[in-house]
């Protein structure tokens, strides 16, 4: 399915009936759902190989200072994540970078959190335009994913909790699934079965 073809406006629980020639599975989550996980799984579970292009990989790869600028990222105490125009720049020419690479020929799986919820997917949206995408949301109840943040260890807390239904609002999905009491392998295999 062209990526054009799924209005914003679609909402929640549309059937996602046919698979596809999947070019790019694009998983959207808050912090601690499970989206690494199933990422992992899929690439064990699809039969070609697919390359893993994460957001935390990305802000693991900018300059430290990056994360102490008023123009880069910032974990509030609160949980709230803030980006600025250096980080927004980055972001841009990293998700042109993932598109680059599903249109030489790779398959590719994002594994990103939309804090700006619609808008984000737009951006998406725009960079993966002439590509085939399946629009998967990775749900989890806040209070599942603020317990697996706490156990992790290297999340502020509250980003999770905050997050859990954040960066849904006003976006469009293929595929749902919901790991509050699903294993990711089970959650990968349900992706799956809508790629081709």
């Amino acid at each position: 399915m062209r990526v054009g073809a799924i209005p914003l406006g679609a909402g929640r629980g549309r059937p996602y009936r046919d698979p596809v020639t999947t070019q790019v599975i694009v998983l959207n989550g808050g912090s601690s759902s499970g989206k690494s996980g199933i990422l992992r799984c899929l690439q064990q579970v699809l039969p070609d190989p697919w390359l893993a292009a994460a957001i935390d990989s990305l802000v693991d790869a900018m300059p430290a200072r990056m994360q102490s600028s008023d123009g880069g990222i910032e974990f509030a105490a609160d949980g709230g994540v803030h980006v600025g125009a250096d980080f927004r720049t980055l972001q841009d020419a990293w998700m042109q970078g993932v598109a680059a690479t599903a249109r030489a020929g790779a398959r590719v799986i994002v594994d990103d959190v939309f804090l700006g919820g619609a808008g984000t997917q737009a951006g998406w949206r725009a960079v993966l335009d002439g590509l085939d995408v399946l629009w998967v949301g990775v749900r989890c109840d806040g209070a599942v994913a603020e317990g697996r943040e706490i156990a992790r260890g290297d999340r502020v807390h509250g980003m999770a909790a905050k997050q859990a239904e954040l960066v849904h609002h006003g976006v469009a999905y293929d595929v749902e699934v919901d790991t509050t009491h699903r294993e990711s392998l089970d959650c990968a295999q349900a992706i799956a079965a809508h790629v081709a």
